[in-house]
């Protein structure tokens, strides 16, 4: 499945993130993370991304939100920025806190939440100088590309269906087409002026290599799995694109078997998964759990079993665990032992790892160039200024 049919509806709860995640850091860097089958968890190598956040010490708990941050309004919407004189609303920060908390990550106290939400709003100032070259440069992006991603997002719903979860994120139809139009819009400069300037040579992964020779080394065999989780209730912070839960053991049992005999009939294990699979850590991404050593599977005999049973490519049967059903699929093994710089895998890993780091260091200086002839104006940042004195 490619990236822009994973492009689901799950992405209105990050709709507004979107854009200006193409300026955070979105490296590939592996990190580790714990799954689980049942009872039984572990660690494995899995993507991630990383949140930025900045540390504002001593701010009085009170001041979030109140008239004093709310610099001045533009008829009656709060107005928390200025960019040549564009406005950036309160509002709009607000509602992409909402889809952040939504999906995980709440923040812990009042301080925090206004940390998060200063850093979304100066990436979004960053966004819409983006926007305005965009502009000055010529690009465009015509209607019916965001016709495509509207309907690429709606198709697993009805249109009230999908109404309704507009409504719930405090969206309208016409916020959802605009925050596309910028995500578009920032994907066509920063393809044109950053990563189309980007290479990496066999010289630059030679010497990646060779500095980083452990990270190659495989201390035990690996297996890069996927599961389908169906669990006998509830399941908090469900991510999957029909928002499909069975609360009991009964509908649990009888959707597990139906989702079975979708794979047997030659559906997409990643495409069931993402629609239907209760594994709020793996769901959105199409089951993938990373890669599970085999000292990890070994801590659980049966899902051991069968996982040595399958051949690359190959889905398990059903399985039951305390947790509930799961249906497991091999998608490969790495061997325990040294990776060579011949290894078409390795030199594929550090060519998208070179060239994710060259990329973030020119967006970033490129932002930042295009920042110094823009007249920014934080009207948050000011309040926060003030109100520490």
């Amino acid at each position: 499945m490619d990236k822009n049919s994973k492009m689901q509806f799950f992405i209105l709860s990050d709709v507004y993130q979107v854009a200006y995640q193409l300026l955070a850091s979105s490296g590939r860097t592996a990190r580790v993370a714990r799954r689980s089958f049942g009872r039984h968890s572990y660690r494995t190598r899995s993507p991630r991304l990383l949140v930025p956040a900045l540390c504002l010490l001593g701010l009085a708990g009170a001041m979030l939100l109140m008239p004093g941050c709310q610099s001045h309004t533009s008829g009656s919407r709060p107005v928390w920025a200025e960019v040549d004189g564009h406005p950036i609303y309160q509002g709009r920060v607000d509602r992409i806190y909402r889809s952040r908390i939504a999906s995980g990550g709440e923040a812990n106290d009042k301080e925090e939440e206004l940390s998060y939400k200063l850093n979304i709003l100066n990436q979004l100032i960053n966004n819409q100088i983006l926007l305005a070259h965009a502009s000055h440069s010529g690009i465009t992006v015509p209607e019916s590309e965001v016709d495509t991603k509207v309907a690429q997002l709606g198709s697993p719903y009805s249109k009230e269906q999908f109404a309704e979860k507009l409504k719930e994120r405090g969206m309208t139809e016409s916020d959802l087409r605009d925050e596309i139009r910028t995500t578009l819009t920032l994907n066509k400069l920063i393809n044109r002026d950053v990563n189309a300037r980007v290479s990496v040579s066999d010289a630059d992964i030679a010497a990646y290599y060779n500095r980083n020779k452990a990270s190659f080394d495989v201390p035990e065999t690996e297996y890069h799995l996927a599961q389908i989780e169906v669990t006998p209730m509830p399941t908090k912070d469900l991510h999957n694109l029909k928002n499909d839960d069975a609360k009991t053991p009964q509908m649990a049992q009888r959707k597990i078997q139906a989702l079975y005999a979708q794979l047997r009939s030659g559906q997409d294990f990643a495409t069931v998964a993402e629609n239907y699979s209760e594994d709020p850590a793996t769901a959105s991404s199409g089951g993938d759990m990373g890669f599970v050593p085999e000292s990890a599977l070994a801590s659980n005999p049966t899902i051991e079993r069968v996982v040595k049973s399958l051949k690359v490519g190959q889905i398990s049967g059903i399985i039951t665990t305390p947790s509930g059903y799961h249906i497991i699929k091999l998608l490969g093994i790495e061997q325990a032992g040294q990776r060579s710089l011949s290894d078409a895998k390795v030199q594929s890993r550090i060519r998208e790892t070179l060239m994710n780091e060259k990329e973030q260091l020119l967006k970033a200086a490129y932002i930042e160039n295009l920042r110094d002839h823009a007249k920014v104006q934080n009207l948050l940042a000011e309040q926060i200024v003030k109100q520490a004195h």
